[in-house]
C-alpha cells in the first residue's frame, strides 16, 4: 500500500501518457530499437509524456526518442537481479518492488498503449491492458502492436481464441497491429486526443496538458 501511495504521489503531475511496453534485451544497433526510438519521438511530438518500465532496451529507446523530441520521459523501474537499471533518458522515475503496483501505474496515466516486441513481461502488460479494456474496467484507449512478423503467432493464437469463442467476436478489434508509426499516430490522434478533448496547455512545453471535460 505504501509503495502504491508513493507511486501515485510521484506521478500525479506527469500528464496524459502514451505507455510503451517492450523488451529490455534489444540493443541500440537493433532495428526494433530504432523503430521504438522514432515512435517515442512521434508520440512526444503529439504532446504526450512517454511512460515506460524505465529500463534498458526498447524502454530506453522510447524514453530516448521522447527526450530527443523535447518531450517528457518517465519510467516505473522495477527492482530485479538483472537487466533493470534506470536508463539515462528519464526526466523522472520511481523504484518499485512489486510488479502489480508497476502495472497499475503504467495503466493509470495512459491514453494509449504501445506494444513493442518483448518477452513474458511485455505480453503480461499487453494482456493486462487488453483485459481491462475488454471488461470495460478502463475506457477503450488505443492499443497498438508494432512488429507484424514478430507477433504473427500471437495474432494467430488470438484468432484461434476467437474461433473457439473464448473471447468475443469483436475482441480482436480492440488493438491495431502495424509497422507504421504514421498509422499509429493517426489512431492516437483520433481515439485519444480527439476522443478525450486533450489540448496542449502550452505549445512551448508540449508535455503539459489540459483535459477539457465535456
Amino acid at each position: 500500500m505504501m509503495e502504491m501511495i508513493k507511486g501515485f504521489r510521484a506521478l500525479h503531475f506527469i500528464g496524459p501518457c502514451v505507455t510503451v511496453f517492450g523488451s529490455a534485451r534489444f540493443k541500440e544497433d537493433h532495428p526494433y530499437y530504432e523503430l521504438t526510438r522514432k515512435a517515442g519521438a512521434a508520440f512526444a511530438h503529439l504532446g504526450f509524456t512517454i511512460l515506460t518500465g524505465g529500463g534498458p532496451g526498447l524502454m530506453e529507446a522510447a524514453n530516448r526518442g521522447a527526450k530527443e523530441a523535447g518531450g517528457r520521459s518517465v519510467g516505473c523501474n522495477i527492482q530485479l537481479p538483472v537487466e533493470q537499471n534506470p536508463n539515462p533518458y528519464l526526466d523522472k522515475w520511481i523504484y518499485l518492488k512489486h510488479f502489480f503496483v508497476r502495472k497499475i501505474l503504467l495503466v493509470k496515466y495512459s491514453f494509449a498503449f504501445v506494444v513493442m516486441p518483448g518477452g513474458y513481461g511485455t505480453l503480461d502488460e499487453f494482456f493486462e491492458a487488453l483485459t481491462l479494456i475488454q471488461t470495460h474496467t478502463i475506457k477503450n484507449f488505443p492499443i497498438i502492436i508494432f512488429g507484424k512478423q514478430y507477433h504473427q503467432e500471437l495474432i494467430a493464437h488470438i484468432e484461434r481464441m476467437k474461433a473457439n469463442a473464448t473471447i468475443g467476436a469483436n475482441d480482436p478489434h480492440l488493438f491495431l497491429v502495424t509497422d507504421s508509426i504514421e498509422e499509429a499516430v493517426a489512431l492516437i490522434v483520433e481515439k485519444s486526443i480527439k476522443q478525450y478533448g486533450l489540448r496542449p496547455e502550452n505549445k512551448v512545453k508540449p508535455f503539459k496538458w489540459l483535459l477539457e471535460r465535456k
